[in-house]
């Protein structure tokens, strides 16, 4: 049995007159009705590369993180149709000091996942990866872009199933030394060492 059909047609920052999500990412802007959460894995919220073994400023590469998410649904109440969800992610990428090059290419990934009564993950319906490509112009070291899904299918099995029994997670793709850099809370900022 086939869980879900999910469309990823991002667009960064070129879609001209769109609405919804995108307007959710700069002021509040209430759902129509209980739709799965969408957010940002803790753990691979971000990445720092490193050039070199040592975890110093001076080896920092490219980075990125995912600085929000925001989401729309609908679905109707009474049936088995699937949960239609649109979805935008706010991302920064910086440029450190061992970085090369003015772009950078980002492996994310976005997974749907079916809770249980007490929020655990029970199941993952649907994964997939997707790139971002971050152009950094001439003397920046940071930028920002918009990542927008216009497609995501979330099937129900019966009409009580409500939207609060799914989420969607998204995140960076990390190496394991990338993971471990995270979870030990490790952060590098740009104005570090300089006079206020």
């Amino acid at each position: 049995m086939r869980f879900a059909v999910i469309s990823l047609a991002a667009a960064a920052l070129t879609l001209s007159g769109c609405q919804g999500v995108r307007d959710s990412l700069s002021g509040p802007q209430a759902n129509p009705g209980p739709c799965p959460n969408a957010l940002s894995l803790y753990d691979a919220h971000r990445i720092v590369n490193f050039q070199g073994s040592e975890i110093v400023y001076g080896n920092v590469g490219f980075t990125g993180e995912v600085l929000n998410v925001v989401s729309t649904c609908t679905y109707t109440d009474r049936s088995a149709t699937p949960i239609d969800m649109e979805m935008g992610m706010r991302l920064g990428f910086g440029r450190g000091p061992a970085a090369v090059g003015d772009s950078h290419t980002y492996e994310l990934f976005l997974t749907v996942v079916r809770l249980d009564t007490q929020r655990n993950v029970v199941g993952v319906i649907h994964r997939e990866n997707f790139t971002v490509t971050a152009r950094f112009p001439a003397g920046a070291d940071r930028v920002e872009m918009v990542e927008e899904f216009s497609s995501i299918r979330i099937p129900r099995a019966d009409g009580d199933t409500s939207g609060s029994n799914f989420q969607v997670l998204v995140g960076f793709e990390l190496t394991d030394e990338q993971l471990e850099f995270n979870r030990s809370g490790m952060r590098f900022r740009v104005t570090a060492g300089q006079d206020g």
